[in-house]
């Protein structure tokens, strides 16, 4: 069985002549891991994800994603990411079925209403991080935190085998943080979806992950929280 991940001395940077964003960067992630990558802001941890998903290509070294280059990936649909606050305009009227819905149209490619089994499995992806009976109420009204449980619903409508959240927890007050790593957990042991959870912090996650990726220009830790040097485990330290 192939590797979720595999970077193999990845190298990056925006535009010629500019200096590396990531050098030397050795990566595997197996099916089925959560993995937590963390970094202070602009250490490199954005990029890197763009480079997992396919979206940037190295200057140099390999990127490849379930055995195949990640550029050039063909089962795109079974790619599930959460960027960076994701928008929806509040003006639209969308409801949170109708966004999670969303995700088996992009999954399937589909035109006009939605098949059977289709809302079946986005209403079971609403039930599952706890939604249901929020599923008809405009997503603009849901709390910060809600939407991000719809958002996760939308990617898991996709039936992913890769899941990636980037900064999920921004702008969430700290009970939703919990919340949602509680979730995210529980996910991960009924789905056993391949999860990267990235983060300039990773307090909200540490109790449920085993492994940490540490980014900065490079990765610089890789292994169980608990053996993170004490100066990384305080945000404000993260430039150290």
């Amino acid at each position: 069985m192939p590797l979720a991940i595999e970077l193999r001395g990845v190298e990056f940077s925006y535009g010629r002549g500019a200096p590396p964003v990531l050098a030397d960067v050795d990566l595997a992630v197996e099916q089925g891991e959560f993995v937590a990558i963390a970094g202070p802001n602009g250490g490199g941890k954005t990029t890197l994800v763009r480079i997992v998903l396919g979206l940037e290509e190295p200057a140099s070294g390999s990127a490849l994603l379930f055995g195949e280059p990640a550029a050039r990936f063909s089962r795109r649909a079974t790619l599930g990411y959460l960027p960076q606050r994701p928008q929806l305009a509040v003006d639209v009227p969308a409801t949170v079925r109708e966004v999670v819905a969303a995700g088996r149209l992009a999954s399937g490619g589909l035109l006009g209403p939605l098949r059977r089994r289709d809302r079946a499995i986005a209403d079971e992806a609403i039930a599952r991080v706890g939604l249901a009976a929020q599923a008809d109420s405009p997503l603009a009204r849901l709390s910060s935190g809600q939407q991000q449980r719809a958002f996760i619903a939308k990617a898991l409508a996709g039936e992913p085998s890769l899941l990636v959240l980037d900064e999920p927890t921004t702008g969430v007050d700290a009970g939703s943080q919990e919340a949602l790593a509680e979730l995210l957990g529980r996910l991960h042991r009924d789905l056993r979806v391949t999860v990267l959870y990235v983060s300039h912090e990773f307090g909200a996650v540490e109790q449920i992950v085993k492994r940490l990726v540490l980014v900065r220009g490079g990765i610089v830790f890789d292994g169980p929280p608990s053996e993170l040097p004490g100066r990384w485990h305080d945000p404000s330290h993260a430039h150290v």
